[in-house]
């Protein structure tokens, strides 16, 4: 949806990973040096899963098991890349050893993504995932305990729900401003968003209800990092960028990334700019309502060279009254639009 709101030239980082080269042998393998060799390395991940919203590589390599590759992967006694990874018996783990164990191509299979990469709150304890921990468990079990092992993921789920703690806070501060009417601008008040509709950036799934959210009853909005309010924006890179932060920080072993690095720093610092920002729009409401301003938003929260150039707009001049779900009547992975709550 990212890259469905802009203009095709500015999501180049987007679309070469999630289009062309997505699921594809030679996306790991190169087109022009099909080499198992080459494929097992963690470099090879690297240009895919990095980045502000999906720091896998980051995390990995400043953390202790990236280190001890980077210092030792040109020595064939410590990393011969020449073994299937099933018989790989290295110093320290690469991307494809813990996430391809044994060469199994399905990668997911050896993750703890239990929600969103890691920003959606989830009972991680619950009896549904035990699979998935005890096999991350298996996987460090090669060269550390098990008992060793558990007490990281433990590590683990403690940080990210405190850090879905900061979030909802963070969240709420948002929502009440919105529903008080005081966010400025409004939804209605905005450019179009890319489904070609005026609703809420933080109304995701079918959560919110009521005329405030924009919409109607079960419609979704969606993150977005322009055409949106200062605090919404403070809200989509908290939970965006930072929670990921921390939750990629945990799972890979750099912990002063989960924690420095606008890992939780960062959500602490969000959280007070949005609370300020809430705070300052409010006494400003009170002040306009005392001596009788109707404040009206301004023009280029609607219009602008840059947001013209955005779905939402296009759509709105070129088909109005309908929607991109209209024009797109079966929208697969879009579908959050018409799911019911519990799917989405």
């Amino acid at each position: 949806a990212w890259s469905i709101e802009r203009p095709p030239g500015d999501t180049a980082g987007c679309t070469f990973c999630h289009t062309s080269s997505e699921e594809r042998c030679s996306t790991c393998h190169q087109r022009h040096q099909f080499d198992p060799k080459v494929a097992r390395r963690a470099e090879q991940c690297k240009t895919c899963h990095w980045g502000k919203d999906h720091r896998d590589w980051e995390a990995y390599d400043i953390g202790l098991h990236g280190v001890v590759y980077q210092v030792n992967k040109w020595k064939p006694e410590q990393f011969d890349f020449s073994k299937k990874l099933s018989d790989a018996d290295y110093v320290g783990p690469t991307c494809q050893y813990c996430h391809m164990r044994g060469g199994h191509h399905n990668v997911q299979r050896f993750g703890t993504v239990y929600t969103s990469m890691g920003m959606s709150m989830a009972d991680r304890g619950a009896p549904i995932w035990n699979e998935k921990r005890d096999r991350w468990v298996s996987v460090c079990d090669d060269c550390h305990s098990p008992r060793f092992a558990r007490e990281q993921l433990q590590a683990l789920d403690e940080a990210v729900k405190d850090a879905g703690l900061k979030y909802r806070e963070t969240f709420k501060v948002a929502e009440d401003l919105l529903v008080d009417g005081v966010l400025d601008p409004m939804p209605k008040d905005l450019c179009p968003d890319w489904s070609g509709q005026h609703l809420w950036s933080l109304k995701i799934g079918a959560y919110h209800d009521g005329e405030a959210y924009g919409g109607k009853t079960g419609e979704s909005g969606e993150f977005r990092m322009s055409n949106c309010t200062d605090v919404e924006r403070l809200c989509f890179e908290s939970v965006g960028y930072f929670q990921t932060y921390i939750y990629k920080g945990m799972a890979h072993g750099p912990w002063n990334d989960a924690t420095y690095s606008d890992g939780s720093f960062g959500m602490d610092r969000w959280l007070v700019n949005v609370k300020q920002n809430a705070s300052r729009a409010r006494r400003l409401a009170t002040l306009e309502k005392k001596v009788g301003i109707t404040w009206q938003p301004e023009e280029f929260w609607k219009t602008g060279e840059w947001l013209d150039e955005l779905t939402g707009p296009y759509i709105v001049k070129n088909h109005p009254g309908k929607t991109i779900f209209d024009l797109c009547p079966d929208p697969g992975w879009l579908d959050t639009h018409h799911a019911p709550a519990e799917e989405v």
